[in-house]
């Protein structure tokens, strides 16, 4: 038995179990209401009050638990509505009729050519009407218990991956700091014994650089044009100690100012070519930084080293792992033996899986909105199930010659229908999903005006 299948038989159980605890109340209180005190009257009583409570409550029940099953109620809400109404009035008329059969032609004795006429059409009609009401209000009841389920469920596992990848995201800019400081107080120590005097000024630029560092490094991302700028001034670091031996290429300008990278990814890359490649007169290293395509390249000749120690698996890794956190376009690496080139996804906005989650949690913010309308609607329908009946009898009771019951039925009735339209946006009538459509629509059309990179 799968654990679908003991969930139901479970629900079942615990509602035959309130069907019966309802069976003794209801019989109880009709016995001393209706004075049966006989051993038949009171097996009457019982008989009846059970029809009403497993025929109806435990059939109904039997219906809400299939149709949990068969659809979702958070991710197929429309089946799952139309599936219970259209479930739920076939069965429950069809119910009240056979009970009253029952009843009223089997026990009481009624004749059957009566049975749609007179008294009896209205009890069959306040019996279905305020049966149909317990029944929307346990379907609404079931409605609110599993999308509370839901939600909280994907509550929970949305503030999981959120905090996962913040504290991801957090991490990865974290390593910036101590690497870029470890890496420059190398080049420093390099420098004290070389040449005193460039350590001086090395040390002077170091420090502008580095208040730029701890500026930027919080950052998700900066303008080409500010990185470009600290890339030529960390470069004129490089060369403070190479000399010679380090060549550069950058452009003066970009195409659009608007464009952004990752902070810091260049000086990342220009460490990394410096530290996995031979720097000498000879050998010189020669970096070109270029547009192309909407990446910007960032290219260098290889002359490896034969030793280079551990490798920190910083530099790279942190880039590639921080535009995979912003992006869906990855970090291009390319390496013939010749040339490396690493190609850096130029943005203008962010269009990562954590802005992506906004979008989500915007649409869950509808779909909340939307399960507070449909509770209405469900509280809505409880009430006129519940009432109107209550109405009928009282028109039948104390003015039968007037029917005044029909104008809040209809009246209502209307107010309940458009009601329900609301609640799901009139897709009845222009589609499922016209929304979506529309909405596609409305962007693709301005989308042609802009140039989202």
């Amino acid at each position: 038995m799968t654990s679908s299948n003991s969930s139901f038989l479970n629900v079942i159980k615990k509602d035959a179990i309130v069907c019966t605890k309802l069976t003794v109340v209801l019989g109880v209180f009709f016995i001393i209401v209706n004075q049966q005190f006989s051993v038949v009257g009171m097996a009457y009583v019982f008989l009846i009050s059970g029809m009403y409570s497993f025929v109806l409550g435990l059939g109904n029940g039997v219906i809400n638990e299939y149709l949990n099953t068969k659809w979702d109620w958070v991710k197929e809400t429309n089946k799952r509505v139309w599936g219970g109404i259209i479930a739920t009035v076939l069965y429950t008329v069809s119910a009240v009729l056979v009970i009253h059969f029952i009843q009223y032609i089997l026990l009481f004795g009624h004749d059957i050519n009566n049975f749609f006429k007179g008294e009896l059409v209205w009890i069959h009609l306040i019996t279905i009407i305020f049966s149909l009401g317990v029944a929307a209000f346990f379907h609404a009841r079931g409605f609110m218990v599993n999308w509370k389920l839901a939600m909280t469920q994907e509550t929970t596992k949305q503030e999981i991956v959120a905090k996962t990848e913040t504290a991801k995201f957090e991490s990865l800019k974290s390593q910036i700091d101590p690497h870029f400081l470890f890496n420059s107080l190398n080049v420093l120590t390099s420098l004290i014994g070389e040449n005193p005097a460039q350590a001086e000024k090395f040390t002077t630029k170091l420090s502008k650089i580095y208040r730029y560092v701890l500026e930027q490094r919080n950052k998700d991302l900066i303008t080409l044009t500010e990185e470009l700028k600290f890339a030529k001034t960390y470069m004129e670091l490089l060369g403070m100690r190479f000399e010679d031996a380090v060549k550069f290429n950058i452009p003066d300008a970009v195409s659009n100012p608007d464009l952004k990278i990752v902070p810091l990814s260049l000086q990342l890359l220009l460490e990394n070519a410096v530290k996995h490649n031979v720097v000498s007169s000879s050998k010189p290293l020669t970096i070109h930084i270029y547009e192309k395509d909407d990446y910007l390249i960032i290219e260098n000749n290889i002359n490896p080293k034969e030793a280079i120690g551990k490798s920190t698996k910083v530099g790279l890794q942190n880039i590639a792992d921080r535009y995979g956190l912003i992006t869906p376009k990855g970090v291009k690496i390319e390496n013939n033996n010749k040339t490396f080139k690493v190609s850096l996804p130029l943005l203008i906005k962010m269009e990562n899986s954590m802005y992506q989650d906004n979008l989500e949690n915007s649409k869950y913010v509808k779909a909340v909105e939307r399960v507070e309308k449909l509770k209405e609607f469900y509280q809505n329908l409880a009430s006129y199930c519940l009432v109107i009946p209550f109405l009928i009898f009282i028109n039948l009771r104390f003015s039968p010659g007037f029917h005044w019951f029909w104008f809040p039925i209809f009246g209502w009735g209307m107010g309940l229908i458009f009601h329900f339209l609301e609640v799901n946006n009139y897709n009845i009538f222009l589609g499922s999903n016209w929304e979506e459509r529309k909405i596609k629509e409305m962007m693709d059309k301005e989308n042609k005006h802009k140039n989202y990179r």
